[in-house]
C-alpha cells in the first residue's frame, strides 16, 4: 500500500468554555457576604501548524476526529477556571483546507511554521460575581460556557514545485529527475510506474536551484477518471512552469504531436487556469532512431497551429539516459521561474468570508417551525447560543432566559403564528409550555 495520501476528511471541535460559579462569601467578619463566583476558562482553539518535515496526509488515514479541551470551571473566592490549552494539529506545506459543507476554502497553508486556527474555543461563562448589581446584591446567576466552534473539513495536499513534469506514461520524466536531481523514483518498463509524485531539487550549474515534481503519468481521459484519473493532477496546481515531456522516438507507435495536444487537453479539463502556466517542450529519448526526423515533424506540425505573430513554446532536444542537453534545458528553465509570477490558486467565489463575530441587526436572531406532534420549534444560532450557555439549575437563569426571548421577540412572533396557552415549545430537547 502506498503510503502517501494527499486528500482526508477529519472532524474537529474546540473545547467548550468553563462554566460560571454560583458562590457566597460566608466569613463570619465579612458582613452582609456577597457573590464570590468567578468565571470558566476559555476552551481550547484546534490550530493547524505547518511542519515542513511532513510529506503527505497520512496522519488523518485513522485520526480523523481532532477534539481541544474544554476550560475549566469557575471556582469559589472569584477565581476564574484556567483557560484550555490550544490543540496543535500538524499539517505538512501545501495543504488546503475546506469546509467540508460548503466547499469553501477556509485557508492555505504554504508556509513553514504558518498557523490558523480552525475552530475557535468558546469563551468561559460568567460566575454570579459579574451580575451584581444594587438592585440585586446576591445574584444567583451564572452562565455555561460558551459552546466550541465544530465543524468538518476537506484537507487537499498540492505539493509546492516550481517546476512540474508532465507526459504520457513511460515518456522518461522519472528517468529525468533522477538525473537532475538526488531523488531516487522508481523507474521501469511499463506503464504507471509512478504511482505518488516525487520531488527532488535541481541546481543549476550556475547556482539557481528550484523544485521539480514528477507527477504520475497522464492518458488520454485521464480528466474523466481514466487510468489514475485526475488524482494527482491537484500537484501540479502550485508549479510555475510546466515542462512537457515527449518521447520523440514514438517507440509505442503513438504520434508526438497528438501526445502533445492529447495531454494538454486534459490539463485544460482538469483546470483552464493550467493552461496559462509557460510550458517548456521537452523532446526526449533523442539518442534513438528515428527521433530527429520525428522532431523537425513535430515542429512542423506545431508551426502550423500557431499564427504568424504567435511564440512558439521553446523546445529542447534531450536524453534522459545519456544526459545529453540537460545544462541548456535547466538554464532556461530557470531563466523562465525568475520572469514567471506566482499563479493564484484560489479567486474570491471559492474563499470563505471572514468570520464576524457579532451580531447583523438584518440577521435573524431566532426561527419559528412547527413539528410533526404539532409543537412548535425554536432555532436559530443566536437563541441555540443563549440556550447553551443559561443554567437552567438556577430559578434565576431561567428566568433572565425567558426574559431574554421575550425581548428578541420570541413571544410575540409565537402569538403572531397562532400559538396558544398550554401549546408545547421546543428547544434543542428542551420543551416548556407556551403561557400567553
Amino acid at each position: 500500500m502506498s503510503m502517501f495520501l494527499d486528500t482526508a476528511k477529519i472532524k474537529v471541535k474546540a473545547g467548550n468554555g468553563g462554566d460560571g460559579m454560583v458562590a457566597f462569601r460566608r466569613e463570619k467578619y465579612v458582613p452582609n457576604g456577597g457573590p464570590w463566583g468567578g468565571d470558566g476558562g476559555r476552551g481550547g482553539n484546534v490550530v493547524f501548524v505547518v511542519d515542513e518535515g511532513l510529506r503527505t496526509l497520512m496522519d488523518f488515514r485513522y485520526n480523523r476526529h481532532f477534539k481541544a479541551q474544554s476550560g475549566e470551571k469557575g471556582m469559589t473566592k472569584g477565581m476564574h477556571g484556567r483557560g484550555a490549552e490550544d490543540l496543535i494539529v500538524r499539517v505538512p506545506q501545501g495543504t488546503t483546507v475546506r469546509d467540508a459543507e460548503t466547499g469553501k476554502v477556509i485557508t492555505d497553508l504554504i508556509e513553514h511554521g504558518q498557523e490558523f486556527i480552525v475552530a475557535h474555543g468558546g469563551r468561559g461563562g460568567r460566575g454570579n460575581i459579574r451580575f451584581a448589581t444594587p438592585k440585586n446584591p446576591a445574584p444567583e446567576i451564572s452562565e455555561n460556557g460558551e459552546p466550541g466552534q465544530e465543524r468538518e473539513l476537506q484537507l487537499e495536499l498540492k505539493i509546492l514545485a516550481d517546476v512540474g513534469l508532465v507526459g504520457f506514461p513511460s515518456v522518461g520524466k522519472s528517468t529525468l529527475l533522477s538525473v537532475i536531481t538526488s531523488a531516487k523514483p522508481k523507474i521501469g518498463a511499463y506503464h504507471f510506474t509512478t504511482i505518488v509524485p516525487n520531488l527532488g531539487m535541481v541546481r543549476t550549474q550556475s547556482g539557481e536551484s528550484f523544485a521539480v515534481a514528477d507527477l504520475p503519468g497522464l492518458i488520454e481521459g485521464a480528466s474523466q477518471g481514466v487510468g489514475l484519473g485526475t488524482q494527482f493532477l491537484r500537484h501540479i496546481e502550485r508549479t510555475r512552469v510546466i515542462l512537457h515531456i515527449i518521447d520523440m522516438s514514438a517507440s509505442e507507435g503513438r504520434d508526438p504531436y497528438e501526445d502533445y495536444l492529447a495531454i494538454n487537453k486534459e490539463l485544460e479539463s482538469y483546470n483552464l487556469r493550467l493552461m496559462e502556466r509557460p510550458q517548456i517542450i521537452v523532446a526526449n529519448k533523442m539518442d534513438m532512431p528515428e527521433s530527429q526526423e520525428n522532431l523537425e515533424e513535430f515542429k512542423k506540425k506545431l508551426a502550423a497551429n500557431y499564427d504568424e505573430f504567435e511564440e512558439l513554446p521553446p523546445i529542447f532536444p534531450i536524453s534522459g539516459l545519456t544526459k545529453q542537453g540537460l545544462a541548456p534545458l535547466l538554464d532556461a528553465t530557470a531563466e523562465l521561474l525568475e520572469k514567471t509570477p506566482e499563479f493564484l490558486l484560489y479567486d474570491e467565489s471559492e474563499m470563505e468570508e471572514e468570520v464576524y463575530y457579532g451580531f447583523d441587526e438584518e440577521e435573524k436572531p431566532f426561527e419559528i417551525s412547527r413539528d410533526d406532534d404539532a409543537t412548535w420549534v425554536l432555532s436559530g444560532e443566536k437563541l441555540i447560543k443563549l440556550f447553551n450557555m443559561t443554567n437552567f439549575d438556577r430559578d434565576e437563569s431561567v428566568m433572565k432566559f425567558a426574559r431574554q426571548l421575550r425581548g428578541m421577540g420570541v413571544d410575540e412572533a409565537l402569538r403572531a403564528r397562532g400559538a396558544k396557552d398550554g401549546d408545547l415549545v421546543r428547544i434543542g430537547k428542551f420543551e416548556f409550555e407556551f403561557v400567553d
